[in-house]
């Protein structure tokens, strides 16, 4: 016997996917989105749904479990680490004042991921808040080459950079998932 947990899918059809293709909420009908901005956008939509996907069903104890030592990541860290990174990306652009970091020092969005129920809430709360503060952020620059912030970073790079982040992340929460419940990434 093993401590290990069992892989498993909630897919019917194709047992090695993680859902059904009728029911992947990120596939879609018709025609790919027309255009540069739409096609970055609709990638970066799906990997932020892609991460909600390998969080949903567990609970606090199960988001804040870590890896494996040394690493403190979690996914409940991942949700974290990607609410300060949006920050940090409006930050980017900024001609201001940076905002100040959500959590404090360096590395605290993971090593302060702590199996509560509050704190999950929080990390949902504060990722679709920080998401929500860039997109609006960007959404006032739909000319991917304009250039912003003190160090002139291009919007195209950052769309891509941000899609980069979550596409990374989103591989660390198969693995986290997996070893969580046995449930594979798709």
């Amino acid at each position: 016997m093993s401590d290990q947990p069992a892989r498993w899918t909630r897919s019917t059809i194709y047992p090695d996917m993680w859902a059904d293709p009728d029911d992947d909420p990120r596939n879609s009908e018709g025609t790919s989105p027309d255009g540069e901005l739409a096609t970055l956008q609709d990638f970066l939509t799906n990997y932020r749904m892609t991460l909600r996907m390998k969080c949903e069903g567990l609970d606090a104890e199960q988001l804040a479990r870590r890896s494996v030592p040394p690493s403190t990541m979690s996914l409940l860290g991942l949700l974290r680490h990607l609410a300060e990174a949006e920050r940090d990306w409006r930050n980017w652009i900024s001609d201001g004042d940076p905002l100040p970091k959500l959590y404090g020092r360096r590395d605290a969005d993971f090593d302060e991921a702590v199996s509560e129920q509050a704190e999950v809430d929080a990390a949902y709360s504060a990722l679709a808040r920080e998401q929500d503060a860039t997109d609006a952020a960007l959404a006032e620059h739909p000319d991917l080459s304009v250039r912003l912030g003190k160090d002139g970073i291009a919007v195209r790079e950052l769309l891509v950079h941000r899609i980069e982040e979550y596409a990374r992340h989103c591989g660390h929460a198969d693995l986290l998932r997996e070893c969580i419940d046995g449930r594979v990434g798709q």
